[in-house]
Formats: C-alpha cells, sequence, structure tokens
C-alpha cells in the first residue's frame, strides 16, 4: 500500500534576497576598489583616525609607498565614491563616506 503523504522538500526556500541586480553590480565593483591590500590599508587608517580624516602626504610614509602610488590608489577610491576629499591650500585630505562603508557593512548584516 502506497501512503498518501505529501512529498517534503530536502531544504526550505531561500529567503527573498536583499540586493537587487543593480545593488549587486555596484557593490561588486566597490569590493573589486577593495580589492587591492593598499586600498584596503589606508581605508583602514583613515578610519582608525579620530576625526577621519586623513592629508594625503600622511599616507606616504605611513605605508611606505610613493607619492604617485598613493595619489592614484586615492583617486581610485575617490572615483568609486568611496572617499571624499577637501583642498586645503597645497595638501589634499581625504575622508571616508559613511553611506558607501554602511552599505559595504549591509551586505554583511
Amino acid at each position: 500500500m502506497k501512503s498518501s503523504k505529501p512529498a517534503v522538500p530536502c531544504c526550505p526556500p531561500l529567503l527573498a534576497g536583499k540586493l537587487t541586480p543593480a545593488d549587486v553590480v555596484q557593490l561588486a565593483g566597490l569590493f573589486r576598489v577593495l580589492s587591492e591590500p593598499a586600498r584596503l590599508q589606508m581605508l583602514s587608517l583613515i578610519a582608525a583616525q579620530s576625526n577621519q580624516e586623513v592629508c594625503a602626504c600622511e599616507l606616504v610614509e605611513s605605508l611606505g609607498l610613493s607619492q604617485p602610488t598613493v595619489s592614484h590608489h586615492l583617486k581610485v577610491m575617490y572615483e568609486a565614491g568611496l572617499l571624499e576629499k577637501e583642498r586645503r591650500g597645497t595638501w589634499i585630505y581625504y575622508r571616508i563616506m559613511q553611506d558607501r562603508l554602511a552599505a559595504l557593512k549591509e551586505v554583511f548584516s
């Protein structure tokens, strides 16, 4: 005699994803920018400052990289929207865009 029990799926259905396809593309771009170790370290150094900003010149000595290399990495992060910048005389100060950082954190919460 056959059982008339309904088939039970092996796993519960996945919850609906939080990210839209457009979100995924945008966030993947940000993670790609941060996949460079020097950029990730720069972001960490900026975040660790009490005022969460740093002059580009301070990163050169801290990272042991040349000034053109540091400037290139800062430019890439700025263009990706991870940093904002402010010129003060001949110096440029960089700050983390908190909303972009929050978006990255949200992916994992």
